[in-house]
């Protein structure tokens, strides 16, 4: 019976690039170049988290002039959603692997698509009037836009990429 055995990775030495780094597999079929994320700059530098974090101003602000009777229904979902999506750019900015990261970063995408539709129940509700929620409309989706081009860039391309994110590598 014969057994198939999974390569191994370990780090070789650097290149003179800094954070490039080539790991090479146990069955010695080369050498593969891999740019590990550098923490140069904190989560707070990020547009997208500066645009979430007024999202969540402008939420809170509007979400002031609901009727008493939401303080426990939409205005706790759509205040709770709209936090979630600068927390979870934070927490998964903090992280050491980039598949953390891009789960956390999936999360933020669906705490934005949450925002958008209970803003849209707010809106056929008469809770705020249109000019309002045009303007944190356009917040909302420029947000959306924002994460769904960080998510891009986050993601591995290539082959050697794709298998050092599948074994938990990056």
């Amino acid at each position: 019976m014969h057994r198939c055995r999974m390569p191994t990775l370990r780090f070789l030495s650097t290149s003179r690039v800094p954070g490039l780094f080539f790991l090479r597999n146990t069955f010695g079929m080369g050498r593969a170049p891999v740019a590990l994320m550098t923490l140069t700059t904190s989560f707070k530098d990020l547009e997208v988290w500066q645009e979430s974090m007024k999202l969540v101003e402008d939420i809170y602000t509007l979400s002031k002039s609901f009727p008493r009777e939401e303080i426990f229904g939409l205005t706790s979902q759509l205040r709770k959603a709209a936090v979630s999506i600068p927390s979870n750019i934070g927490e998964g900015s903090r992280r050491k692997r980039r598949r953390v990261l891009l789960d956390h970063l999936d999360i933020a995408l669906g705490s934005q698509g949450e925002v958008d539709v209970q803003l849209e129940v707010a809106k056929r509700l008469g809770y705020c009037g249109a000019s309002d929620h045009a303007l944190v409309q356009e917040r909302v989706d420029r947000v959306g836009r924002m994460l769904n081009g960080l998510i891009s860039s986050r993601q591995p391309e290539g082959i050697w990429s794709w298998c050092l994110v599948s074994f938990g590598l990056l």
